[in-house]
């Protein structure tokens, strides 16, 4: 015996299924782009470099001067990191894995850009930790920290 289907039945999946938002489509969408010309060819640090630069010159301003900065910071406090797009946004990664990114205001329409890292980062601190720093300008102090950090999370 088939159930028949009634409108209550239809409508509360119909509320549920919000799906993405254009910037969150349009983000896999280029992740997918990433993989694709991962597969067809092993990117070597300077393939990844120029992806990464090319997509901070992209970036409105406070954004890109923020990103620049961060470029620096990184390749200068972890050498080793391999820089990459992830997602469309500037990466660095350890082994292939990602360990930290960048993420600019503009790109979800965020009233502030991210720095953060991901779970390959070694920055455990007890039972709780700090993972993403929201972002609207560089100080000294700041730039100081984000090199200690990214130094640690390599470790």
């Amino acid at each position: 015996m088939t159930k028949k289907l009634t409108s209550a039945d239809t409508t509360a999946t119909d509320k549920t299924a919000k799906g993405f938002t254009a910037e969150e489509r349009a983000a896999m969408k280029e992740r997918a782009k990433e993989l694709k010309a991962e597969a067809r060819a092993n990117k070597n640090k300077a393939d990844g470099e120029s992806d990464v630069l090319a997509k901070i010159a992209e970036m409105p301003e406070p954004d890109r001067v923020i990103a620049e900065r961060l470029h620096a910071i990184i390749k200068a406090s972890a050498p080793a990191l391999s820089p990459k797009t992830w997602y469309g946004m500037p990466a660095y990664a350890k082994d292939g894995k990602v360990v930290c990114f960048f993420t600019s205001a503009d790109k979800f329409k965020s009233r502030y850009a991210t720095f953060g890292f991901n779970d390959e980062a070694k920055l455990d601190e007890g039972a709780m930790w700090p993972t993403a720093f929201a972002l609207t300008e560089l100080t000294a102090a700041d730039e100081a920290r984000i090199g200690a950090l990214v130094k640690k999370a390599v470790s």
